[in-house]
């Protein structure tokens, strides 16, 4: 048993490691602090299933951390949460496999309702659809998952974690985000405590 634990730890490890860091890395976080800082708007982040609730966390990440973000879900946007959408807004899409029907449906609602909002994909498919209109798109690596029968998503979902956290660092880094701004955003329990801490002993 430790050793089938040991060997998904290094398995999950080396797939962090293999992440492509290309430029559209950079592309990325340029279109969020674009859309985000320069033009007020919002990021707003997709996915189904359990890149559905990475995406979630990386929209609650961003959040904390100073760049406004929310998560849509693709099935709820095909019933009225489509109008959370703003023409400033930029769209974060996660889909494995870059073919997810509601997240392909989504990009074609959120055209219908504004024109020309770019889409940042994460994914581990560079030659789907989804990869091919995204104004930034971020390959995975399409590591190998380490679920045994290969289907449930882990690899995969840990690989996204750690994109959404790369992207959520360089924002914070580029706008300079600091402990004080921290505390406004982040009132309660333990971190609110180390951030107004923080923020007294830096001033």
């Amino acid at each position: 048993m430790k050793e089938t634990i040991r060997n998904v730890i290094a398995q999950e490890a080396k797939a962090i490691q293999n992440i492509p860091v290309e430029d559209d890395f950079v592309k990325a976080i340029e279109l969020i602090y674009e859309r985000v800082h320069l033009r007020k708007g919002k990021l707003v982040a997709s996915g189904m299933g359990k890149a559905g609730q990475i995406a979630l966390n990386i929209a609650t990440t961003f959040s904390s951390t100073g760049t406004p973000a929310v998560f849509l879900h693709p099935s709820d946007s095909q019933h009225g949460d489509l109008g959370v959408l703003q023409e400033n807004d930029v769209l974060l899409l996660i889909s494995n496999s870059g073919k997810t029907r509601e997240i392909i449906e989504l990009v074609e609602l959120a055209d219908n309702l504004h024109k020309n909002i770019p889409l940042i994909v994460i994914s581990g498919n560079p030659e789907c659809t989804l990869a091919k209109t995204a104004d930034a798109y971020i390959f995975t690596g399409n590591p190998d998952e380490v679920c045994p029968l290969g289907l449930s998503p882990t690899t995969s979902t840990t690989v996204m974690t750690v994109i959404g956290d790369a992207l959520v660092v360089s924002l914070m880094n580029k706008i300079g985000f600091t402990s004080e701004d921290y505390a406004k955003r982040h009132h309660g329990g333990y971190l609110g405590d180390k951030s107004r801490l923080q923020a007294r002993m830096s001033s």
